[in-house]
């Protein structure tokens, strides 16, 4: 939508629709319309949600570790670690956008209509950016709130297949809820004799194929693999990005 031929009452009702949907009303309303606005929709790339993104990640990421060391005394850091990845990746801000009905309520530019799906790239952001906002509207503990009450299940569903390296479980629960599909393992490579041979295997859905891994067998790769699939979702570094 072009941002010219948005009008002031249409803005109006998407910021209120907006707060009633987030359970917050802010004191400076600018706020939640750049939390709401991509760069596409802004006059200027300083009045679009990109800036409150970055804050939004820091806020988002130690509300929930916060979480997760209170309702997990007896995990380890690795634990912590991978439930983590999953609650934050961007794959799960798009969903919690979508939970709350945040789509149609962004403010884009051309190119981009919020009549047909948009990029979950976008859903991330404003999501993020709304944590932010909320931040410096009303300060810390309604941020924290927020996030708290919507994040929970998240943290919830993630925690089920967090057991010590079972990222196997940990990736198909991911791709199964944010992608609709199950992922496979292909066999890449394998080198060695028969007694001490090691196998190279990449974690594949979607059309899409993740950085292999090498194990001393093929269910070792394979959680490797599947490692390395989760940080390639999250554009974390690869845990396993050894050659051979």
């Amino acid at each position: 939508m072009d941002p010219e031929a948005v009008t002031s009452s249409d803005i109006a009702s998407r910021l209120s629709l907006c707060e009633e949907r987030i359970g917050y009303c802010f004191q400076d309303q600018s706020l939640l319309r750049s939390a709401l606005t991509h760069a596409s929709g802004a006059q200027h790339r300083l009045a679009s949600n990109e800036r409150l993104e970055f804050l939004g990640d820091a806020i988002l990421g130690y509300v929930v570790c916060e979480m997760l060391f209170e309702q997990f005394p007896d995990y380890l850091e690795g634990q912590l670690t991978r439930i983590k990845s999953v609650v934050v990746s961007r794959q799960t801000c798009a969903k919690l956008s979508q939970n709350l009905g945040l789509e149609p309520l962004l403010i884009v530019g051309k190119g981009i209509s919020t009549e047909q799906p948009v990029p979950r790239s976008l859903l991330a952001d404003v999501f993020e950016s709304l944590v932010a906002a909320i931040h410096i509207d009303g300060g810390n503990e309604p941020a924290k709130t927020f996030v708290r009450r919507v994040i929970r299940e998240e943290i919830e569903l993630a925690a089920s297949g967090a057991s010590d390296d079972n990222y196997k479980s940990l990736l198909q629960q991911v791709v199964q809820r944010d992608f609709g599909t199950t992922p496979t393992y292909d066999l890449m490579e394998s080198r060695g004799p028969d007694h001490d041979k090691r196998f190279c295997v990449a974690a594949r859905f979607n059309e899409r194929t993740f950085h292999p891994a090498w194990g001393e067998n093929k269910k070792t790769a394979e959680q490797r693999a599947a490692a390395n699939a989760l940080a390639g979702l999250n554009g974390d570094a690869l845990p396993f990005n050894e050659t051979e």
